[in-house]
């Protein structure tokens, strides 16, 4: 069966073509100013869910990084904070071997010694409180403000770390442990250097019997500053690990969302022309006169 095609159907047909096509010139448009291949998400439904996955490992690299930025903060007021504990028990002992000299020292120069050890021992505590964005170094999650108060009693509580999580399965511990770095209760540095300083005062005890404690208590010291290298070192890897992945992504995502600006532009010259000679088409098709509009 023969249909008769009527001007009216062609000029229907001329106009929803050229519709169409001044469309997809517009979309063309958006693209090349945008330079984004995905406007909406039904422009590639599969190709924005990829992408908005992506986007969430990106947002969570960013988290790890900041983390990343937090604990090394930590760690490295730990680490200076140890570093110049270091130098007062290095202080203390050259003082206790001064003061372990009694037979050249009077009871002045020993109380003498005895007062200078009492003012290092307000400045390690001073170093042992040590805080990092107002939250203690060396007390781990203890909400008192500091490790030790001013009796030298200790503020935190066995495992109470401090962690960040700088990986998707990667945590690493930021704070340094106090307990053990300066001891507590009897056993704190802060009562031994009480002992010697009482020791130099009343000269009963010669001081030198304490330097084994001593060293022992520097030993400790510095095996948490050990501790607190070897994690320092951890949050660096994993720093580097987080800037290639960092890459890795944003690539991954420029793939998805983003147009090349000469692939953009050749598109849109195209449309365009594609437009231009659908116009040019249809005036050759439908050439209307006065006499169509007459009727």
């Amino acid at each position: 069966m023969l249909t008769r095609v009527t001007n009216q159907m062609t000029a229907l047909q001329s106009q929803q073509h050229l519709q169409a096509s001044a469309a997809r010139l517009s979309h063309q448009q958006d693209r090349a100013s945008s330079l984004k291949a995905i406007g909406v998400p039904s422009d590639d439904p599969a190709g924005a869910a990829e992408a908005l996955r992506v986007k969430g490992l990106q947002s969570a690299a960013a988290q790890h990084g900041r983390n990343v930025d937090d604990g090394a903060g930590w760690l490295t007021t730990a680490d200076s904070a140890l570093s110049s504990a270091d130098a007062v028990l290095a202080k203390v002992r050259q003082l206790t071997l001064q003061g372990a000299n009694e037979g050249a020292l009077s009871p002045e120069a020993r109380r003498a010694i005895a007062t200078e050890i009492d003012g290092l021992s307000s400045d390690l505590l001073a170093t042992a409180n040590a805080s990092y964005a107002g939250r203690s170094v060396f007390a781990g999650t203890s909400d008192a403000g500091v490790a030790f108060t001013p009796d030298r009693s200790f503020t935190g509580a066995p495992g109470a770390e401090v962690v960040r999580r700088v990986g998707p399965e990667t945590t690493v511990r930021v704070d340094a442990d106090g307990a053990l770095a300066f001891g507590t209760g009897d056993d704190s540095v802060f009562a031994l250097l009480g002992r010697i300083s009482a020791d130099l005062r009343t000269g009963t005890t010669n001081v030198a019997t304490h330097l084994t404690a001593l060293d022992t208590r520097v030993g400790a010291l510095r095996g948490v500053q050990s501790d607190v290298g070897a994690r320092h070192a951890q949050l660096l890897r994993a720093e580097d690990t987080l800037m290639d992945t960092s890459v890795t992504l944003e690539a991954q995502r420029a793939g998805l969302e983003d147009l090349d600006l000469g692939r953009a532009v050749l598109d849109l010259q195209l449309q365009q022309n594609s437009y231009q000679a659908a116009l040019a088409v249809t005036a050759k098709v439908l050439q209307t006169s006065l006499m169509d509009f007459l009727r």
